[in-house]
């Protein structure tokens, strides 16, 4: 089984990622779905989506979890019990988590591609990145941007946030894989830690 990669962010925080390349007989192997989750599976479409769902199944048994320890709430955040915190994702051949005992999280994976330059305007002010002249370095700068703003957008879990308006990145350079990022809506502002990393085509970030 594929798992890509496992980060240690601190002692009670880790990120583990799967590359999925498995048929989805092998990706159902030693894992067990709670009879609405079967379901779920059952009516997706894709063979990519299953294999998705398949594979997160694998590495939530890495953290000792099963798939009837997820709960998903009314806007579909997935939360576990006794103070633990998990965040999930998917894009393509790739799946990751998020897995905390200390603090809420949030991750996202994208695939790097042009289209986000005609997206951008809607989750950044774009001229902040106009001295960027470079053609992959801005795909690959606002492909961070909107991991970071999706994994904090998870970790508000509900549907009122606006991109462009209520979440807000630090600047960033590539080289320190780091920033920072805030929620800042109905008079509060709460700031987390972001850290992002670059694979094969692919942008993981992860917030906490």
């Amino acid at each position: 089984m594929a798992l890509y990669k496992t980060l240690t962010i601190s002692s009670k925080t880790k990120v583990f990622i799967w590359k999925i390349e498995e048929t989805i007989e092998e990706l159902q192997q030693g894992v067990t779905l709670t009879e609405n989750n079967s379901a779920r599976l059952n009516s997706m479409k894709s063979d990519l989506h299953q294999k998705g769902f398949l594979s997160i199944r694998h590495l939530l048994k890495e953290i000792n979890l099963t798939d009837a320890d997820l709960i998903y709430d009314e806007f579909g955040k997935p939360h576990l019990n006794n103070n633990r915190f998990i965040s999930i994702t998917h894009s393509f051949n790739f799946t990751a988590i998020i897995y905390s005992t200390e603090t809420e999280v949030g991750i996202d994976i994208e695939k790097q591609r042009d289209k986000i330059l005609k997206i951008a305007h809607k989750f950044t002010p774009i001229e902040e990145y106009k001295t960027i002249a470079n053609h992959d370095a801005l795909i690959s700068k606002l492909t961070i941007v909107w991991g970071a703003k999706e994994s904090l957008y998870k970790i508000y879990g509900k549907k009122k946030l606006l991109f462009l308006h209520h979440i807000y990145v630090a600047d960033f350079k590539f080289e320190e894989a780091k920033t920072t990022g805030e929620i800042r809506f109905d008079g509060e502002t709460t700031s987390y830690a972001v850290e992002f990393l670059e694979f094969e085509g692919f942008t993981c970030v992860f917030a906490y």
